[in-house]
Formats: structure tokens, C-alpha cells, sequence
């Protein structure tokens, strides 16, 4: 939702950051935004645009877990994520604690990352 909510090039901003790495996110990530879609306004817009580029852009796998954060901690912690991309700060210290660096908004729209 970050390219909607923060004009966030978020693609650009990753591939300037990590090149090389394929971008990863589970289902359970992909059906929150669906369902946020719905709700309609600023929130579902971004949330809209936020489902095409993870469907487009990404490679969505299944998790155990079906809660979006809990996935994407699942994932961090079997080692299937180099890095996380959040702003959201639980999520973001629940990834770090996993191990697993984080990539979030520095600035105005530049991304930067955070170490474990």
C-alpha cells in the first residue's frame, strides 16, 4: 500500500536497494489486501494497488499461518525472506528478533534498511 498511501516508487526503491532479490509474499498477505480492497476509499484504493503489484510483481507462496503478520514471520523465521519490507513497527520488530533485515520508509520516500 505503500505506493498509494506514501508515493512510495516502491520496485525502484528495492531494486536500488537489494538488486537481484525476487521479490516473496504469502498468500495470507495477498488476501488481506483483497479484503481491504473491498472496504473502498483511500484505504481499499491502496490496498487495490497494493494486490496487483504483489499478484503482478511477486511470487506469492502459502504459509502455514492464514494472519498476514504471522506469515510473514513464518517466513523470516524458516529462512525464506532476505529481508521484509514494512512500516508497520510491531511487525517490524517481530521480523528483526527473527533475524531477518527490514526494509522500511526513510525520509519522504526513499527506503533504507535495518539490520537484526
Amino acid at each position: 500500500m505503500m505506493p498509494v498511501e506514501l508515493d512510495v516508487r516502491l520496485f525502484d526503491e528495492l531494486d536500488r536497494l537489494v538488486e537481484g532479490v525476487d521479490p516473496v509474499a504469502p498468500q495470507a498477505v495477498v488476501e488481506e489486501l483483497r479484503r481491504l480492497s473491498e472496504k473502498g476509499g483511500e484505504e481499499g484504493t491502496a490496498a487495490n494497488v497494493g494486490h496487483d503489484l504483489v499478484t503482478e510483481r511477486c511470487l506469492v507462496v502459502d504459509t502455514e499461518e492464514s494472519y498476514a503478520d504471522d506469515a510473514i514471520v513464518e517466513l523470516a523465521r524458516e529462512g525464506h525472506a532476505a529481508y521484509v519490507v514494512t512500516n508497520d513497527l510491531p511487525l517490524r520488530d517481530r521480523v528483526l528478533d527473527a533475524g531477518v533485515p527490514v526494509i522500511a520508509l526513510r525520509g519522504k520516500n526513499k527506503l533504507a534498511i535495518t539490520q537484526p
